[in-house]
């Protein structure tokens, strides 16, 4: 089956992809920013298989050059998944999107060096928003204006990033595959709820999140999304190809607190915040900020092609919803 560079290994989509890889028999490499993790992360992806000897490590930095040719010397392809993720809005723009898209440089650049089969991406449905005014017919061929009037840093960062990837392996004749998620929840195999789609949850189990934003769009189990980057790795139609892995339509925030709150979450609030009142919040609150570009829009992309291109249909909403309440709780009641 070959080895795979998976760079961000230790995140939550990250150590999806490897246990995924290695029940799908690749060697992983993982990638993560100190050595000292190596430990904490096998002995994570040691509760859902086996490396048996197929799991490895290297240090590598988005903003570093060292490493990345020795990285993937000994690789048949490269997994991209490591970028910056905030959805507070930072107070220089670079600290996204410098990270990104420098890191997806050093990527592709090593990986060309190397003679790599394949790079697969990790980019984002928000890389394909139009002019982000929500009534976008996103598709593989949609790309965000990163010059637009809602267009955050966030949303420059998966932007440029994926263009920049795009432009790389054309001039050099590369294979290249990018993986388009909206919003990812579901269960995390580790026991960290910092990251922004855990913290979410569990501000909304506990009640800590009062209303939730007018917004909709298509939502992604981690679980598809790492099933198909590894379908993508060798699919011979998926070469080229902008993928999105998501739900069949899209879905609002608002639906997901009904769900949990018919299904016995009490302290959950089905609230909706105005949006005049989140937009009046976001000249003063960063997070509220980062939420503008969806704030009483809908978003909705087809997976028509990824559906035909992996024969695959995607976890139902409410599966991937009770999965992540169920997996934030778990994490919780261990804390408590």
């Amino acid at each position: 089956m070959g080895k795979v560079l998976l760079t961000g290994i230790s995140g939550y989509i990250g150590l999806h992809c490897a246990v995924e890889l290695l029940k799908q028999g690749y060697k992983v490499k993982g990638s993560i920013r100190s050595l000292s993790k190596a430990e904490k992360v096998t002995k994570i992806i040691e509760k859902f298989i086996n490396p048996k000897g197929k799991l490895e490590f290297c240090e590598l930095n988005l903003l570093k050059d060292e490493g990345w040719d020795e990285a993937v010397s000994d690789c048949d392809f490269v997994m991209h998944v490591a970028s910056p993720f905030f959805s507070k809005i930072p107070k220089d723009k670079n600290e996204l999107i410098k990270p990104a898209v420098e890191g997806t440089q050093r990527a592709l650049k090593a990986a060309h060096k190397a003679g790599i089969k394949r790079v697969v991406l990790t980019s984002s449905m928000v890389a394909m928003l139009g002019e982000v005014t929500g009534d976008e017919n996103i598709n593989q061929e949609s790309w965000t204006k990163v010059d637009a009037k809602n267009a955050t840093a966030y949303l420059k960062s998966k932007t440029l990033a994926e263009k920049s990837a795009w432009e790389f392996a054309k001039s050099n004749n590369m294979e290249l595959v990018t993986i388009h998620p909206g919003p990812v929840y579901g269960p995390s195999l580790s026991d960290d709820l910092s990251g922004e789609s855990m913290t979410l949850f569990k501000r909304i189990l506990t009640g800590e999140l009062p209303q939730m934003i007018h917004a909709s769009i298509n939502m992604s189990d981690v679980r598809d999304v790492a099933k198909i980057h590894v379908l993508a790795l060798e699919n011979e139609q998926a070469q080229g190809q902008r993928v999105i892995v998501a739900t069949e339509k899209a879905y609002s925030f608002v639906e997901i607190t009904k769900l949990l709150k018919s299904n016995g979450f009490e302290e959950v609030s089905t609230k909706v915040a105005p949006n005049f009142m989140v937009k009046l919040l976001a000249n003063f609150n960063s997070e509220m900020k980062g939420m503008l570009p969806y704030v009483g829009k809908k978003y909705e992309g087809s997976i028509a092609n990824t559906q035909k291109l992996f024969n695959w249909n995607p976890i139902p909403f409410d599966q991937m919803v009770l999965d992540t309440a169920e997996s934030v709780n778990s994490i919780l009641s261990t804390k408590n």
